[in-house]
């Protein structure tokens, strides 16, 4: 007789959004002290492909739940990448129209990724990087704002929030509350606010460190050198306790380690992110170092210095 097991339904798309893992990285600490841990979260593992997925959602949702997105309208906004996959990622599976406005010298795989989504996208001058991309928006919904659904991700509260509530008490869960310090990269700022806000009330103590590239000619994708660009409007610059620069030949070179050693591919914002771990943790003589990985580096894979890695078998 042939039995029927009762099935389990499965997540949603939406569903399935945040609770990644944490990660104990183990070959490129090696040389810290033995009472020192630096621990990553896997946020390529969301269905987006990114750490972007939490606050796209978030942000969608708090239109609808203010009536600000409808059916009717289109959901606009700017983004050099994984943001904009994330947008038309759930729009796609909500049944929104999507236009995003995205520097044209972006991945052509990229380009390729929004369209296959349904989304629309508009390129824009590569020389004004995403600051001509948020004018461009800004030009747009200014125009037709009746039209369109304008999260402004670089104003939303509803960022920060996603990993207020989401980010921080996964990373609380995980060590067990043992985590002493929390580094990530700025890019729109959502990150570091929202997980740093909430570690702090879990953790009065807790040490956090904003991560940005070291000088404003820099090839590490998402992230912000603040001195020289727009400052997210979400950014709360009172909120670390330490800042850490990182140089884009040493993220490229930690991007390499990280696969090689660690079996882990990532995008240049996660190497840069562990090289700053690192670093704060190499002055520690106990603790528990928390990051955020938060693309995974396949689509990296073109740029110069794999090509380099290639030839030198990934040894600098």
């Amino acid at each position: 007789m042939v039995q029927v097991m009762a099935q389990t339904p499965g997540k949603t798309l939406l569903e399935s959004i945040g609770n990644t893992p944490l990660i104990r990285l183990s070959k490129v600490t090696q040389g810290l002290p033995p009472h020192v841990e630096v621990l990553a979260k896997a946020e390529w593992m969301n269905p987006g492909g990114s750490v972007k997925d939490r606050p796209a959602l978030w942000m969608i949702l708090d239109g609808e739940r203010r009536g600000a997105l409808t059916r009717q309208k289109t959901i606009l906004d700017a983004s050099s990448g994984n943001t904009a996959v994330a947008y038309a990622m759930i729009g796609a599976a909500c049944g929104y129209k999507v236009r995003l406005c995205v520097p044209s010298n972006v991945e052509k795989t990229m380009i390729a990724t929004l369209t296959a989504y349904g989304a629309e996208v508009i390129l824009t001058d590569p020389a004004q990087g995403m600051d001509g991309a948020t004018k461009e928006v800004q030009r747009i919904f200014r125009a037709s704002p009746g039209e369109f659904f304008f999260p402004d991700q670089l104003n939303n509260e509803a960022n920060w929030k996603a990993h207020y509530e989401g980010t921080a008490n996964e990373i609380w869960r995980q060590t067990a509350g043992r985590v002493t310090h929390f580094l990530a990269g700025i890019g729109t700022a959502g990150t570091f606010v929202g997980t740093g806000r909430r570690l702090r009330e879990l953790a009065p103590d807790v040490r956090l460190v904003s991560m940005q590239p070291s000088s404003p000619l820099h090839g590490l994708e998402g992230l912000r050198h603040l001195a020289t660009t727009i400052v997210p409007g979400i950014y709360d610059p009172t909120l670390a306790d330490e800042q850490a620069a990182v140089g884009t030949e040493e993220a490229q070179a930690m991007v390499i380690r990280l696969a090689r050693e660690e079996g882990i591919l990532v995008g240049l914002s996660a190497g840069a992110a562990v090289a700053a771990s690192l670093s704060v943790a190499s002055k520690l003589e106990r603790g528990c170092v928390v990051t955020v990985l938060p693309e995974a580096g396949r689509r990296f894979l073109h740029q110069r210095f794999w090509q380099a890695a290639a030839v030198t078998g990934g040894r600098s």
